[in-house]
């Protein structure tokens, strides 16, 4: 499953077994936004989704920093 575009930013919802699976998920890719200094905006709701919406808020566009993100969010995901 891709990454939608929607206006200026770039999102996926990934589904999870459980709300702990859905947790360990997020504290992952805090740590991976921190090493890439580039940080999205995490949303974990339906006790087992986490949409992921990434843009670049200084250039107010999606840029290389989000798509080097979200490839490495699918990684984790894997």
């Amino acid at each position: 499953m891709s990454w939608d575009k929607k206006e200026n930013t770039l999102e996926k919802t990934f589904t999870f077994n459980n709300f702990e699976e859905a947790l360990d998920f997020v504290n992952e890719v805090g740590k991976l936004a921190e090493l890439l200094d580039h940080h999205p905006d995490i949303l974990l709701h339906s006790y087992k989704k986490v949409t992921i919406t990434t843009t670049t808020h200084s250039k107010g566009e999606i840029t290389s920093k989000d798509y080097q993100l979200s490839e490495e969010i699918d990684k984790l995901f894997k």
